[in-house]
């Protein structure tokens, strides 16, 4: 089957025809169009030529349509008013009557902090909508962010891709957190305690070593490490009941304190703070959408 040829193919002309069918004169659909007589006319033939038809007939002053015009008439007035409204006029987005998803990707950091304020204040702004959280990391943001659509990431993420954008949400800092019920640690708490005690790590690839260990070594000290997980809650879970301290972030170890009964301290050797972005794709910049939730996030983050 030979493929169809659109080289012929312009819309002016199905514009034109639609004035020309309104008006039936020459001069009248001219001005419609905003141009002259004479090429409205040539206008006229290249549709001859294109339909295979003559289209208009002259009668006196008017240009009657031919049977093939009322014909495609109906059909053109709904492909430039499909085009009209469907495809030029942009959409305004309205989180009210929005029934979609919001496709949200965070660390796991940022989801045990930040998924239940989002979830309320998203389905407070957009009633109809859904949410869905997709867990990602440093290293694997920009899979998830391409293969399940992701309208934003939400985490410490350093090495940004130059398809991506990012907001600066604020700068987090670092607190020990363990169980008062099942230790009891001097306050301050000293370097000598710190080391004396085991210790859990909230480790993204499992490692049992941090760069605290090497501050610790250039220090002259040395600590035991008990247990890792990539996982805050599972770290958590590891705390309450054991001999056991870990270094968190401070928003996570304020929360546990208020939530489980844990207790924070001051860490008593230096660890270095880190910055928790917004991502978003630059395509989706200007789009109202990414515009709103965007400015939902960072009304609950920061």
């Amino acid at each position: 089957m030979r493929e169809f040829n659109w080289k012929g193919v312009d819309l002016n002309l199905l514009v034109a025809f639609q004035a020309l069918y309104q008006t039936k004169s020459v001069s009248q659909a001219a001005e419609h169009c905003f141009v002259s007589q004479s090429a409205m006319s040539h206008t006229l033939q290249r549709m001859r030529t294109l339909f295979d038809d003559p289209l208009f007939e002259r009668a006196g002053i008017k240009m009657e349509p031919t049977l093939r015009s009322h014909e495609i008439a109906p059909l053109i007035d709904r492909l430039l008013g499909s085009i009209k409204n469907d495809l030029l006029i942009k959409k305004h987005f309205s989180p009210q009557t929005y029934q979609g998803a919001w496709r949200i990707g965070l660390t796991d950091y940022a989801e045990q902090l930040f998924a239940p304020q989002l979830y309320d204040a998203l389905k407070s702004a957009a009633p109809q909508s859904q949410v869905s959280f997709y867990n990602v990391n440093r290293s694997n943001y920009l899979d998830i962010a391409e293969s399940e659509k992701l309208d934003v990431v939400i985490g410490s993420i350093d090495n940004l891709n130059r398809r991506f954008l990012s907001e600066h949400l604020y700068t987090e800092q670092h607190l020990c957190l363990f169980d008062p019920q099942a230790m009891t640690l001097p306050s301050p708490l000293t370097l000598e305690a710190f080391v004396s005690v085991e210790h859990a790590l909230v480790s993204p690839d499992g490692s049992l070593q941090t760069q605290v260990d090497k501050r610790l070594s250039k220090l002259g000290y040395e600590r035991r490490v008990g247990v890792a997980s990539r996982n805050f809650l599972t770290v958590r879970r590891l705390l309450l009941g054991r001999q056991l301290i870990c270094i968190v972030p401070k928003r996570f170890a304020e929360m546990e304190t208020h939530s489980h009964g844990l207790m924070t301290a001051a860490t008593p050797v230096e660890v270095p703070d880190f910055d928790i972005r917004l991502l978003y794709l630059k395509s989706n910049q200007y789009e109202e959408k990414s515009i709103c939730l965007r400015q939902i996030v960072t009304d609950i983050v920061r």
